[in-house]
């Protein structure tokens, strides 16, 4: 009986128990549920809607400019020719393909000299500024050399050609105020003082002796006296023994043998200064291409004065689409198919392979770059920064070349695209000419 009553009081403690038990589990769920009813209203501000894209940078024009340090660089090796010399070289080297071209029909005619040369080349298809070039084979040959100058210092004058001159005049005033440029059996330096009112003192170079052209070879760093652009160190290459025997380090101007080759010089400068164009005088023009279409320098009110003919430029891309733009319509384009190949920005591909008696073939454009050949005692290396020089093997100035037109610039344009967006960034040229080894940085 006891037995019995034992186990009932413990069935009864049991059941308390559990019903403690339940009671304490409902309790706790009733708290941790959300009260019912309307939710109770926020006075914390709403949070602004998250946006499902963020709204894409703004696609950049193009380079940039070029600026007024760079474009001293560019002209430096230069900036003290004769006045009609600079600007035959300055229009020149927008036609860079065409410079590979003569430089190769120099190489292989090398007793031909002077007006004797360009009389030579008279039915070569190059323009009339680039063939008055092949009597001046010191200056040709180092174009040739260093394409990747030549190309940027022609993209410089083709979208600022008003700041190229002004460049020449700052370093012509440099090179003047350091003792460097002054009258002499070579040359006349004529100082044309700045009005009174203000504006730009304008230094002239003109051949003492007009039927004998002189050529100055020199240092940039040294008759400059000094160079204060450390970021933008001046192009430069030592001259060519061939062309400034007993040159050397260190010397002022060095101008070699005077060339018997007025007949080669067609260009005015007097316009260049303040009027920041090129006049062209069509009868001597006719003596270097008996060809020479005087038709392409009229441009409205530009009757008698220099203007860039693209189909000249034989399929080498423009540096920018403003560039490009400006020149779709120019006189002697054929059609609209030269506006070719990746920019130099994308990456350039050199397309012309220098080698002794290459020719002008038609397969130009498939084959390797113009290298810069060691024989000629080059010293100008590969140094970081700033880019635009020449190194040989890199990529180089003529992308493209003999490509299709239209669809290779929208390839072009949408690989830049890419590139932009995704960050990646190449060097604009072939990093070569820079300075380095033995030149204190220069190029």
């Amino acid at each position: 009986m006891n037995n019995w009553k034992a186990l009932g009081v413990n069935s009864l403690f049991l059941w308390v128990v559990l019903l403690a038990t339940i009671s304490a589990c409902a309790d706790h769920g009733a708290a941790g549920l959300p009260p019912s009813g309307p939710a109770p209203l926020s006075t914390a501000p709403a949070a602004p809607p998250v946006s499902a894209a963020a709204p894409s940078a703004a696609e950049p024009l193009g380079p940039a400019p070029f600026k007024p340090e760079e474009i001293d660089a560019l002209v430096a090796p230069i900036a003290l020719y004769p006045d009609a010399l600079l600007a035959q070289v300055l229009m020149a080297s927008t036609y860079p393909l065409e410079i590979v071209h003569a430089a190769r029909w120099v190489k292989a005619n090398p007793k031909v000299k002077g007006d004797d040369a360009v009389k030579a080349v008279q039915n070569e298809p190059w323009d009339t500024s680039v063939k008055s070039l092949v009597a001046f084979p010191q200056i040709l040959e180092p174009m040739n050399d260093k394409i990747d100058w030549t190309q940027k210092l022609g993209d410089a004058f083709l979208a600022q050609q008003k700041d190229v001159f002004d460049a020449v005049q700052r370093l012509r005033a440099r090179a003047q105020q350091s003792g460097n440029l002054k009258s002499n059996e070579q040359q006349n330096v004529i100082v044309e003082q700045a009005p009174a009112g203000g504006g730009q003192t304008i230094v002239k170079i003109e051949p003492a002796n007009p039927q004998v052209i002189y050529v100055p070879a020199y240092d940039p760093a040294v008759v400059y006296g000094g160079w204060g652009y450390p970021a933008y160190p001046p192009y430069y290459w030592p001259p060519y023994p061939a062309y400034y025997p007993g040159y050397y380090p260190g010397a002022g101007l060095a101008f070699g043998v005077g060339l018997i080759a007025a007949g080669a010089i067609f260009a005015d400068c007097n316009s260049c200064w303040g009027g920041d164009d090129i006049n062209i005088n069509s009868d001597r023009a006719r003596n270097v291409d008996r060809n020479f279409d005087s038709s392409k320098l009229k441009n409205g009110e530009r009757g008698g004065r220099w203007q860039h003919d693209a189909g000249h430029r034989q399929g080498v891309a423009y540096r920018d689409n403003a560039t490009r733009d400006k020149f779709a319509g120019a006189s002697g384009a054929d059609g609209r198919s030269q506006y070719r190949g990746r920019g130099a920005e994308a990456g350039n591909r050199m397309a012309n392979s220098d080698r002794a008696g290459a020719g002008n073939r038609a397969s130009v454009g498939d084959r390797g770059g113009v290298a810069d050949r060691s024989s000629r005692g080059n010293v100008n290396r590969v140094s970081s920064g700033n880019g635009g020089g020449y190194g040989g093997g890199r990529d180089g100035a003529f992308s493209g070349v003999g490509g299709s037109g239209g669809a290779s610039q929208r390839n072009f344009d949408r690989g830049n695209r890419s590139m932009q967006g995704s960050g990646f960034n190449r060097p604009a040229g072939g990093g070569g000419m820079r300075g380095g080894g033995g030149r204190g940085g220069r190029r």
